[in-house]
């Protein structure tokens, strides 16, 4: 056969020669077209004759042998072919298991990432879980305390009702025992927990730092005793609430149960170095509120403090309803007018805390002009002006407090 001209990167003869290619490809190639293999030169005279033999005798034998040749050549086809096609699958399969242990790798991640985010949501719960378990523990503590004094008030009660001459002073203190229960429960859900309270009172030690003996006049829980307290101030409280009293002394504070107007009037002028009451002129007459101011001046030392906090008039939903939630009170205490008495007693400068700002969530929403186009901001600019008026009259604050000073003579 002539021989074919060789292509770039195509095989040659000399591959098979010797030490023969192991490459399926190559042996294709030898085989589909047929190629003929050079005679082998010989050294020597003899040698090139053999040579030229060869050369003359190669046509003869071919067309001899040309079935035989072909059926062969056919065959070492067919068995490359089959080689290949194997050599196809088995790089397929090879394929397949890396892109399937690819799969299993990537899977395994994800295993492995699921159960670390199961794991630390599990933590997560368990947190939450334990942190409710707390509080339910906690609430449980607290009940079980008040159904353990109110069934030690009721034995009591039970006892003293075998004589009958305590009838009367029976009928008498159960309906008290039982409002005072109901008010502290009520300061409990409204007025915040005591820790929050003890928060708000710490505004007032700068006014009250160094000025000797300061009493809370109805101190209720004892908070502000508490606070003061833990600041080294001489404080004592005076309530007319014994379970409020009670509760105070179980914490280690000083406090008697009385009237806060018995107990200013019995004291000797010029004693005390503050007096504070929180929450409490609300539920007061505007003729005892008078009073007691009046008799807090007679109590406190040159240069002591009175603090008096209440709900705030100003604000018109503090005003029109959270003040009416707590049914004990009488009436809003405007600071125009609680200023007005403050100076009539003596004190000397007045000035007005205003506390407890209604959270930005509760309040009036803004127009945020840097949404609008330029010529609707002047529009919105002014809608805002206007909200801020409106958002004050309805919200501002929830409560104020006015501190007055007993000048020095």
């Amino acid at each position: 056969m002539p021989n074919e001209e060789k292509q770039v990167g195509s095989p040659e003869i000399d591959q098979f020669l010797g030490d023969p290619t192991r490459d399926l490809d190559h042996w294709a190639w030898l085989w589909t077209g047929d190629h003929t293999f050079p005679v082998q030169s010989h050294r020597g005279l003899f040698g090139r004759a053999l040579v030229l033999l060869k050369r003359l005798l190669r046509p003869f034998l071919r067309s001899v042998l040309a079935d035989l040749w072909d059926r062969q050549r056919v065959f070492n086809l067919i068995l490359l072919e089959t080689a290949v096609n194997e050599r196809h699958k088995r790089r397929h399969l090879d394929q397949r298991a890396e892109d399937f242990q690819s799969a299993i790798e990537a899977h395994a991640a994800l295993l492995e990432q699921l159960d670390r985010r199961t794991a630390e949501a599990m933590t997560e719960v368990l947190r939450h879980n334990d942190a409710l378990f707390s509080r339910v523990d906690q609430k449980l503590d607290r009940y079980r305390r008040e159904s353990k004094d109110l069934w030690h008030r009721l034995g009591g009660l039970i006892a003293a009702s075998g004589d009958g001459e305590n009838t009367e002073t029976i009928r008498r203190d159960s309906p008290q025992t039982q409002q005072e229960q109901t008010y502290l429960e009520l300061e409990r859900r409204w007025r915040g927990s005591e820790d929050e309270i003890a928060e708000r009172v710490a505004a007032y030690l700068p006014y009250l730092a160094d000025r000797g003996t300061v009493v809370d006049l109805g101190c209720g829980r004892g908070e502000a005793l508490a606070v003061l307290t833990a600041e080294g101030l001489d404080a004592q409280g005076v309530d007319a609430s014994a379970e409020m009293v009670a509760h105070c002394r179980e914490k280690g504070l000083q406090a008697e149960r009385g009237d806060i107007f018995d107990y200013l009037a019995a004291l000797p002028e010029g004693q005390l170095g503050g007096l504070v009451s929180f929450h409490v002129i609300e539920h007061l007459p505007s003729d005892s509120l008078e009073r007691l101011i009046r008799l807090a001046w007679r109590a406190l030392k040159a240069d002591g403090v009175l603090i008096l906090e209440t709900p705030s008039p100003l604000s018109v939903v503090m005003a029109a309803r959270n003040f009416w939630i707590d049914p004990t009170h009488l009436r809003p205490v405007h600071p125009a007018s609680l200023e007005v008495i403050y100076r009539e007693a003596g004190f000397e400068p007045v000035h007005r805390l205003d506390l407890h700002p209604f959270a930005d969530e509760e309040r009036l929403p803004e127009i945020s002009l840097e949404t609008l186009p330029e010529e609707q901001r002047a529009l919105a600019d002014e809608v805002n002006r206007m909200r801020d008026i409106l958002d004050d009259l309805l919200f501002g604050h929830r409560d104020f407090a006015l501190v007055g000073v007993k000048p020095s003579v």
